[in-house]
């Protein structure tokens, strides 16, 4: 019988962890699959709506790049699907041309309340199932 080292156990964990993250986001895009959208989809609208709670807030979209785990191509993308699906609206910042602004719109932030308990009821199951 191999005896585990620190290392094996620190593997196996961070193993665990990915296994649980893929699983997850797997069951999450079968649920909201339905609704027109994916689980990074919903990641994008969830942060929108906590960050902007008001109609026409705005985030810049340099500060989703770290939050949704996705390149700035693959978010931009993302974004662009989005925006053609009328869910979200981009603008470019005044005060730094490089810059664009991204807000929830009105069908956006719609969306977003009906899935929302969709997302956490996926969340709880699966998360729960860890806990045991």
């Amino acid at each position: 019988m191999a005896v585990k080292t620190a290392d094996s156990r620190l593997e196996e964990r961070w193993r665990d962890i990915l296994s649980v993250h893929a699983r997850t986001m797997c069951e999450i895009d079968r649920a909201l699959h339905p609704h027109g959208l994916g689980a990074s989809d919903f990641e994008v609208l969830d942060i929108l709506a906590s960050e902007s709670p008001e109609r026409g807030d705005q985030c810049r979209v340099q500060n989703l790049v770290g939050r949704v785990h996705l390149s700035q191509s693959a978010l931009s993308r993302l974004i662009g699907r989005l925006e053609k699906d009328g869910l979200v609206e981009r603008s470019v910042c005044a005060e730094d041309r490089r810059g664009v602004w991204v807000a929830l719109t009105g069908k956006g932030r719609e969306r977003h309340g009906e899935v929302l308990p969709v997302q956490r009821a996926v969340l709880r199951r699966m998360l729960a199932a860890q806990e045991r």
